[in-house]
């Protein structure tokens, strides 16, 4: 993902119109608020004068005064640079990842798709949003009814990119699975300058860095490791490069094997493949219960024959990666929740 650049506050200054007469100052007072309230285009401009001034004055480290009606900023993303007022309302979120930043910054989000299977998407103090499409495909004639004044998007829904830019301006936030952690990073340092939390911001990177920094302590010296998902009996393998690759770049786990192919959905592998490789240990993704089709469950798949002949079943070193780890990769519950797992299962090692 690329870093993100702030321009310059941009302040919209307020006039005093000269007084000509009561009649004509009534009238340009009419004409000039009217002009405020209904912007022609669909642009990060809030819609009038009294809502773009409690934009401003709710943003977080960012200077006002009376000459000031919006303050913008702009981001860095995948499509470009987007130019948006800080604290942009209605919002509209279709990634899973973002959802998950957002409701850790207490953020209110007023549109999210439906049919989500998390519950840590969206912070409980705020109004529930209401529904735009499912992650895959966006409902315009709830948008168009919406009217945002942003949509942030990730993977699951950049191809739909120019059709929500039609609607409204649209941030491309995906996730550099490949550079997960600095990319995730960047993402929240983003969505807090956004939105007026860079404070809220730093405090989440940190309790994810001191989490990561007591992790790598237990895994050090205890093992090498392969990710694998199980999908119904199908099993597929992730490298470095994967969603899944903090496990050995920022954590610092050997692959069993580096010679793993890079691809979206993992290289297919067999039990006679995890015989073989033998890692000490398995980090495992249970995409069947992660989308909650019914299944028998990774555990069950993998208790067979072949699979108790590696030192990880052996030992019982397998970890159960969270469903955030396939449906919210890089997301602040997701990093916890998968540290917290893997620093507890590290730490338990005999």
């Amino acid at each position: 993902m690329s870093t993100t650049s702030f321009s310059s506050h941009r302040a919209t200054p307020v006039f005093k119109r000269p007084l000509i007469a009561a009649l004509m100052t009534a009238l340009l007072t009419s004409i000039t608020v009217t002009g405020c309230s209904a912007p022609e285009s669909n642009d990060s401009e809030p819609a009038d004068s009294n809502t773009e001034n409690k934009t401003a004055d709710k943003a977080k480290n960012v200077a006002t005064n009376e000459a000031v009606s919006v303050t913008t900023i702009s981001v860095d993303t995948i499509k470009g640079s987007v130019d948006l007022a800080i604290n942009p309302s209605p919002l509209v979120v279709y990634d899973m990842t973002l959802m998950q930043d957002l409701a850790a910054l207490d953020v209110a989000v007023d549109g999210m798709p439906n049919g989500l299977k998390l519950n840590n998407l969206h912070s409980k103090t705020q109004p529930d949003p209401k529904e735009v499409g499912t992650v895959f495909e966006p409902d315009l004639e709830a948008l168009n009814a919406m009217q945002p004044q942003a949509i942030l998007v990730g993977s699951r829904m950049a191809e739909k990119y120019n059709a929500l830019s039609s609607i409204a301006p649209t941030l491309d936030m995906s996730i550099d699975t490949a550079n997960i952690y600095e990319s995730s990073k960047q993402r929240l340092h983003d969505l807090g300058a956004l939105f007026g939390k860079s404070d809220q911001a730093l405090k989440l990177q940190q309790d994810i860095d001191g989490l990561i920094n007591e992790t790598k302590t237990a895994t050090k010296n205890k093992g090498n490791g392969l990710v694998i998902m199980v999908n119904g009996n199908k099993l597929s393998a992730y490298g470095a490069k994967s969603r899944f690759g903090f496990i050995h770049t920022v954590l610092g786990v050997p692959m069993v094997d580096n010679q793993i192919k890079d691809a979206d959905h993992g290289q297919p592998v067999s039990f006679e493949y995890l015989q073989k490789t033998n890692p000490d240990w398995l980090f495992v993704i249970d995409r069947s219960a992660a989308i909650g089709e019914e299944s028998v469950g990774a555990k069950a798949v993998l208790d067979n024959p072949l699979v108790a002949q590696t030192t990880a079943w052996k030992k019982n070193q397998v970890v159960y990666l969270s469903p955030d780890s396939y449906l919210a990769f890089g997301g602040y519950y997701q990093w916890m929740q998968d540290l917290t797992a893997i620093k507890t299962a590290f730490s338990q090692a005999k």
